[in-house]
């Protein structure tokens, strides 16, 4: 697994989900290293990562991995941030794993509940057909995931660098390999717990997110109802691409309580 971190001070980790990689996280996490140790990473067979045949991409393993990072990292209570599948990650590791956080920040993020639908559930149902779809094929369907993911549309480059992981024999076998991998199951095993999580909680959510629509986030608010739930308007899936300032703004203001912002 690829790794880097950036800046000093109280540690922040922010975790990536799917079909992305860390550079997801490329004007976010200069903004914090201003204030905070920043620390980034790719999922196996995401990114910069190994890809090969017989990984274990579930979710279960990935918070394993996850947890196993904090440990060799060796960081104390620090802050997660999470984004799509990079959120059961976290909870994962959190109720199940025995991770230790300081505290939570969840946007626009798998939880729980009903999220096995769409494009994960047409792979997870036609694996195989997808495998043998023609190269160019492939890569038009991931490219219009990634822009369905987005509202406000690509700086100029932004796709290409997504989509370079993904590309190529071996990228697109990769590509499938991760998403047939990823179950509801993984998230049903710990729902249960959500209620008693103490730690303080922050939830974002882009009001156009057509991945997770504004219910997933009303849904999770409703398990942890102690946690904050903000709305960015005018943005989708992707707040990192779609307003990066108005998320680092959440990001680096001081945790409260209440309910609706």
């Amino acid at each position: 697994m690829r790794w880097a971190a950036l800046g000093r001070g109280d540690p922040v980790v922010l975790v990536h989900g799917t079909p992305y990689s860390s550079f997801l996280w490329r004007d976010v996490a200069p903004a914090l290293a201003l204030t905070r140790k920043v620390f980034v990473f790719d999922h196996l067979g995401f990114g910069r990562s190994d890809q090969h045949e017989g990984q274990d991409l579930g979710l279960a393993a990935h918070a394993r991995n996850f947890r196993r990072l904090l440990d060799h990292w060796e960081v104390s209570s620090p802050s997660v941030v999470a984004h799509d599948i990079g959120g059961a990650v976290a909870l994962r590791a959190l109720l199940l794993e025995g991770a230790d956080f300081g505290d939570l920040t969840l946007f626009d993020a798998v939880s729980g509940g009903q999220w096995e639908r769409g494009l994960f559930q047409l792979i997870l149902e036609q694996a195989e057909v997808f495998q043998q779809l023609p190269g160019y094929a492939h890569e038009a369907l991931v490219a219009s995931h990634l822009r369905h993911a987005t509202h406000a549309g690509f700086r100029p480059g932004v796709l290409d660098a997504f989509l370079a992981p993904w590309r190529g024999v071996r990228g697109q076998a990769a590509f499938y390999r991760q998403y047939r991998q990823i179950r509801q199951a993984d998230t049903a095993g710990y729902e249960h717990l959500l209620g008693g999580i103490s730690l303080p909680v922050r939830l974002i959510w882009g009001r156009e997110d057509r991945i997770l629509p504004p219910e997933h986030a009303e849904w999770l608010h409703e398990k942890i109802p102690h946690a904050e739930l903000h709305w960015i308007e005018g943005a989708g899936h992707l707040l990192q691409e779609d307003a990066p300032a108005r998320l680092t703004a959440h990001l680096t203001a001081a945790f409260r309580s209440g309910s609706a912002g």
